[in-house]
C-alpha cells in the first residue's frame, strides 16, 4: 500500500513559494542562500530514490516538466523515469515521461493510487494540492526542510485550514547552515 508523503522547503514563517528560483517571486531562490550540507543533500537524494511516484499540482508539474527532462544524474534520472500523477482540471495531455492526469475527486483518486502503488507517493511544492490533502486527512507523512530565514511575504504552506490537525514528530535533525529537517505523521485520534 502506498503512502502520501509531502516534502517541502519552508521558511521559518511558513513560506514555501519559489525556493528554487524559477518564478517571479521577489525572494525567488531563497533556499539556495543556505548550504544543506552533505547530510541534507543525502536526505533529499535518499528521499527521491525511495519514491515510488510523484503526485503534483499542475503549476509545480509544469515547472518540473520544464526543468527536469534536460538534467542529468542519479536524481534527475529518477525524477524523469518514475510515474508522475498531476492533479488538474485544465491539463489534458501531459508530455513529461510517465505522466498521468488526475481530474476526478481528489480523495477517491488518491485512495486508488494508495491501493495501486507500493511505497512513497511524494508531493513536492504544490501548495493548493497539499492544503487539500491535509484538509482531507490524506497525508501519511510530512517532511519539512525549514530554512533559517523569515521572508515576510509569499505563499504559505498552510493556508486557512478548516479544522485543527495534530501531528506527531517522528524525526528531527539540523543539517548544513542550520536547516532543520522535521518529519511528522498524523497523531493518533
Amino acid at each position: 500500500m502506498g503512502r502520501i508523503v509531502v516534502t517541502e522547503f519552508v521558511s521559518l514563517d511558513g513560506v514555501m513559494e519559489d525556493p528554487g528560483g524559477d518564478g517571479d517571486f521577489k525572494h525567488r531562490g531563497w533556499s539556495f542562500e543556505f548550504n544543506r550540507g552533505d547530510e541534507g543533500d543525502k536526505f533529499k537524494l535518499d528521499e527521491t530514490m525511495d519514491s515510488e511516484a510523484l503526485l503534483l499540482g499542475r503549476k509545480t508539474y509544469e515547472g518540473f516538466a520544464d526543468a527536469w527532462p534536460s538534467r542529468e544524474g542519479e536524481f534527475a534520472d529518477k525524477f524523469n523515469s518514475m510515474a508522475k500523477y498531476v492533479v488538474s482540471s485544465t491539463l489534458k495531455d501531459p508530455d513529461w515521461t510517465n505522466s498521468t492526469v488526475i481530474a476526478g475527486d481528489l480523495a477517491d483518486e488518491v485512495s486508488k493510487l494508495k491501493q495501486e502503488l507500493d511505497g512513497d507517493i511524494v508531493v513536492h511544492g504544490s501548495a493548493q494540492l497539499v492544503q487539500a490533502l491535509v484538509e482531507q486527512g490524506l497525508v501519511d507523512e510530512l517532511r519539512l526542510m525549514v530554512f533559517p530565514v523569515i521572508l515576510g511575504s509569499g505563499k504559505r504552506l498552510f493556508g486557512e485550514a478548516g479544522d485543527k490537525k495534530t501531528l506527531r514528530l517522528t524525526d528531527s535533525r539540523i543539517v548544513g547552515d542550520g536547516v532543520s529537517i522535521l518529519i511528522y505523521e498524523p497523531a493518533a485520534a
